[in-house]
């Protein structure tokens, strides 16, 4: 299996796959903490920080010699790819507040999974093989049955999360554009802390808190700031050199049933016979979108 660059993925999928895992749980983690706080509030919590926990992994493995035109790049698009990532983090965590459903929230952001090669193609002509286009149908079929309940219906909290879901979609592409031009790590806590920026100003005129909800909600904030921002982002990033975005969401997507494993062993929510058949169509969604049927299977837009 090759990858954008032509090298082996298999290490680069696997820390996607770790980075799905870390996104799946933080479902639990923001549905619990939306009972204590606003959208705003969590998500400046949370990932102001992400973009501290960065500072000694920074110091430690990333103290390369000072290259100007590259800290610029890192500075530059780190702010770009924050401001996307504000805007898809907050759509994704109001359309949690208003639905009231893990499950439902996510299918609908797992639509990146589609979002990612039809984005692609339009804005970049970047070609993918039908295996990859088949496996992303194979994954949403997946996600749908295994995230959606019988009594689906399109309301306001679905229209949020579909607007976060595009955002998503933006922000795959974005780190796959820029990733190469900036030094990982700093580009990591540069987006997470103009995210945290924008929404604890956002905060400030929309939201009501007391420092006590923000204690009951402390648990929840550091998950999704250590856990799901610091370490999951910053795998996602590194990742992505290696793996292009096509793949990469469809990968990425299986946090929708990790979500679901999540929930059942912290929420003791029970999976039906329905949903673990929808988390066997999304690996086999993963698996064929990896093979190579013809000679160019993924081809890159850049």
């Amino acid at each position: 299996m090759k990858t954008k660059n032509g090298k082996s993925s298999i290490g680069s999928m696997l820390l996607l796959l770790l980075t799905a895992m870390v996104w799946g749980f933080a479902f639990v983690a923001q549905r619990t903490g939306s009972e204590h706080v606003g959208a705003f509030v969590f998500n400046g919590v949370r990932f102001a920080l992400g973009a501290l926990s960065l500072i000694p992994v920074i110091l430690i493995f990333e103290r390369e010699k000072f290259d100007k035109k590259k800290m610029l790049n890192t500075l530059k698009y780190g702010a770009i790819v924050g401001a996307v990532l504000f805007t898809a983090s907050a759509f994704q965590q109001f359309g949690i507040e208003i639905t009231g459903s893990a499950g439902k929230a996510g299918f609908i952001t797992g639509l990146y999974t589609v979002l990612v090669p039809i984005v692609a193609f339009v804005l970049y002509k970047q070609r993918n093989g039908i295996n990859v286009w088949l496996g992303a149908v194979i994954a949403v079929v997946g996600l749908f049955l295994l995230s959606v309940s019988d009594d689906l219906t399109i309301g306001v909290g679905d229209l949020v999360l579909l607007g976060g879901a595009l955002f998503y979609t933006m922000h795959i592409i974005s780190i796959d554009r820029f990733v190469d031009k900036v030094s990982p790590l700093k580009f990591s806590a540069v987006q997470f802390a103009t995210c945290a920026v924008l929404n604890l100003v956002m905060a400030l005129f929309f939201d009501t808190y007391d420092m006590n909800a923000i204690k009951a909600a402390l648990v929840p904030i550091l998950y999704g700031g250590i856990g799901s921002v610091g370490v999951a982002y910053t795998l996602q990033v590194v990742a992505q050199k290696n793996v292009a975005p096509t793949p990469a969401a469809i990968i990425m997507s299986t946090e929708a049933m990790f979500s679901a494993i999540g929930g059942a062993l912290i929420l003791n929510e029970t999976m039906t016979l329905r949903g673990y058949f929808g988390c066997a169509l999304i690996f086999c969604g993963i698996i064929l979108a990896q093979l190579n049927f013809g000679k160019k299977s993924i081809t890159n837009g850049n």
